[in-house]
């Protein structure tokens, strides 16, 4: 896959770019929302434009439904952010990813792995 192909280049690597900088900070062993709460402070520094726990509303058949799903972070309105901080990604939070790109009707998420040692874990997610 040339430069070319790989779809929203800049903006995820400035996103995973921020990822690494809280990784290289708090390292590995804190909780998920410890890691949140840094990269809401290092995408600010960043200018990196962000929503937090952004709502993803659910239908089915056309019906709202009353249930809802919340991403960890929706960047550049165009790219869902799924955090975890366990020992490494599997299956199930890779299926997570794709219901929040399903539900938002989005084409790229970022699983980011903050407890993976000896460095940050993360996997592009394309719908």
């Amino acid at each position: 896959m040339n430069e070319k192909e790989i779809l929203f280049r800049e903006e995820s690597y400035a996103i995973i770019g921020a990822c690494f900088e809280v990784y290289k900070e708090k390292g590995c062993g804190f909780h998920e929302t410890i890691y949140e709460e840094c990269l809401t402070i290092e995408f600010g520094a960043r200018g990196i434009p962000f929503i937090e726990q952004e709502e993803l509303p659910m239908d089915y058949k056309g019906h709202p439904l009353k249930q809802k799903f919340f991403v960890d972070y929706l960047c550049y309105e165009k790219i869902v952010i799924e955090l975890k901080a366990v020992p490494e990604l599997n299956d199930h939070h890779r299926g997570q990813v794709h219901s929040y790109l399903k539900a938002s009707n989005l084409r790229l998420g970022l699983l980011v792995n903050f407890g993976h040692y000896p460095g940050l874990e993360y996997e592009r997610i394309v719908r």
